[in-house]
């Protein structure tokens, strides 16, 4: 069988296995309930509902969507050697990168597929308010997909060579951090300008994933606000954006290749 056809193999059978698991339909119906009840926070301000309902709706997707990203990134790898299945598969024909990336790619259509449920929902939530999808909204929730594929191959690095529960804490602490790269720089350059730990968080922050890139709406780039309200990022900041989380997503995943192939299943 032709290499892709073996990874194309792993990644159907890793979808299938996902979308069986019923913690991801817990979390995606507290994702519904959360957008849900956002319009009653709706009503409760005064002509804001579909902002309020816009605002909940593309946080829960992006919460919602970390915490299944973190969920299927430590622990199906885990499974299959806690199983033993991995043993019945790698000595066939299969080589350990192959494995690797089949569980990646599905794991990524798995958020995907969860991802356009959460966001059609978010749609029919906003019309029953008489609000509507704009492309605005699309594009973040574009860059939320992109985010929680990036925090998935950083989970699979991890979980190349640790246990689940570390894994977990590596990535989570990865993210935080990589969220607030932005603020690190500032300090660095800031306050701790020509200092070691300065240059340390300089350091950290250009190394770390920019977390921060792919959730943009409430901030702003340079000195222009950004919002999902109005005047939020074009179509080429997103394709920026997929550039970025591909490069480092495959970085991740090269990486996690070679710890994986060295690793012992015995």
């Amino acid at each position: 069988m032709h290499g892709w056809l073996r990874v194309w193999a792993i990644a159907l059978n890793t979808f299938r296995e996902a979308t069986r698991n019923r913690v991801l339909y817990v979390l995606v119906m507290f994702a519904v309930g959360l957008m849900a009840f956002s319009i009653v926070l709706g009503e409760l301000s005064l002509h804001e509902e579909v902002r309020v309902i816009k605002d909940i709706g593309l946080a829960g997707i992006s919460v919602v969507g970390l915490v299944i990203s973190l969920f299927l990134g430590v622990n199906l790898l885990s499974k299959e050697l806690d199983r033993k299945t991995v043993f019945f598969v790698i000595p066939k024909p299969l080589h350990r990168h192959e494995f690797l990336l089949g569980k990646y790619l599905g794991m990524a259509v798995t958020l995907g597929v969860l991802v356009v449920v959460m966001a059609v929902t978010l749609a029919a939530v906003l019309a029953t308010q008489g609000g509507t999808h704009d492309v605005a909204l699309l594009r973040a929730e574009t860059l939320v997909l992109l985010e929680l594929w990036l925090v998935l191959a950083v989970a699979l690095l991890f979980s190349s060579f640790s246990s689940p529960y570390l894994s977990a804490m590596f990535t989570a602490g990865l993210w935080i951090v990589g969220r607030n790269s932005g603020e690190l720089r500032t300090f660095a350059t800031g306050k701790l300008a020509d200092t070691p730990l300065g240059g340390l968080l300089s350091s950290v922050a250009s190394i770390v994933p920019d977390f921060h890139v792919f959730f943009v709406s409430g901030g702003a780039l340079g000195d222009t606000p950004v919002s999902i309200h109005g005047g939020f990022v074009g179509w080429s900041y997103v394709g920026e954006a997929a550039v970025y989380a591909g490069a480092y997503g495959a970085a991740c995943l090269a990486i996690a290749a070679v710890l994986f192939s060295r690793r012992d299943l015995t």
